[in-house]
């Protein structure tokens, strides 16, 4: 049995691009409703900075302040729950909730995220958001000028290693992995990054901190920042099970979309971390406008053209 009738959409999510995609449902005076499980990515992270206007708000203090104004929209309701099942029906999509709610809605907005896998060394998992990092844009300004450090962990850590050279004294840590190519190292060379070749076997420094890397060859090296590029995973199999379109980015799936943030199945729309390569904040909630209007325009447009 459905919760109740068919609404306009139901947005799975309710971090950045979620919120954004359902206040601007919300501001058309269309039903909404957000589905969120309450696990943001960023919940380990302080402060989040490049925001236009919010630079360094807690990102938790910025979604409660985002749920609140939507709140005083009739039209919208935020559900606190998981997203378990969802399968189109006719005239839209039907959602069962972990709980066993039932929703229905002629347009859908995936926005539920993702998870990082942490590479296994001791130490680096509980300094996550803290003192090992994953974007310089995000965090590389509040480690300007001291020991930084990137992890190959992806095929790009080279690259990584260059453009974060331009925050501070950096070095690759190989972790036993291969040697960067001719080219590649000569690149380094001249941006003045290190290349330690060693595996790394534990991190260390008081609490969250970190202030050494013990190496397997009991040699201890001093850092205060390390970023790494983990591995993503997404916290829902909604996308696969309606048959979005899924492709492999260089660390981990991306639902397909176009430039309206659609799926390849009519009528899901997709936001943030889950449906590009490239990940911050303002990234998440300009996705979310997108697919929240495109999802608005269709319910407009789309009758007129049937």
């Amino acid at each position: 049995m459905r919760n109740e009738p068919l609404l306009d959409a139901v947005v799975i999510g309710g971090s950045f691009a979620g919120l954004s995609a359902a206040l601007q449902l919300a501001r058309a005076r269309r039903s909404v409703r957000i589905l969120d499980a309450g696990r943001p990515r960023n919940r380990f992270a302080d402060a989040a900075h490049g925001f236009f206007s919010r630079d360094g708000s807690d990102p938790r203090t910025l979604v409660a302040t985002a749920q609140a104004q939507l709140r005083r929209y009739p039209s919208a309701r935020l559900i606190a729950g998981e997203a378990a099942r969802a399968r189109a029906i006719d005239g839209g999509f039907e959602i069962v909730a972990g709980d066993g709610a039932v929703f229905a809605a002629r347009k859908l907005v995936l926005a539920f995220g993702v998870n990082d896998t942490l590479p296994p060394l001791p130490g680096l998992a509980e300094r996550w958001g803290k003192s090992v990092l994953h974007c310089p844009y995000c965090h590389g300004y509040e480690f300007a000028g001291q020991r930084l450090g990137v992890l190959h962990s992806a095929s790009f850590s080279a690259h990584q290693a260059l453009l974060v050279a331009d925050w501070g004294p950096t070095t690759l840590y190989l972790n036993g992995e291969p040697a960067p190519d001719e080219d590649t190292a000569a690149q380094l060379a001249r941006r003045g990054v290190a290349v330690e070749p060693a595996p790394i076997a534990a991190l260390l420094g008081a609490e969250q901190s970190l202030s050494a890397l013990r190496l397997n060859d009991d040699r201890e090296v001093g850092i205060d920042a390390l970023f790494v590029a983990s591995r993503l995973r997404f916290n829902s199999d909604i996308a696969e099970q309606l048959g979005c379109a899924i492709d492999e980015g260089p660390i981990g799936p991306v639902i397909r979309t176009d430039d309206s943030r659609q799926t390849t199945v009519p009528g899901v729309y997709a936001a943030g971390d889950i449906a590009r390569p490239m990940h911050n904040a303002t990234w998440a909630a300009a996705d979310g406008v997108t697919a929240g209007a495109s999802a608005h325009q269709a319910l407009v447009f789309a009758p007129l053209a049937a």
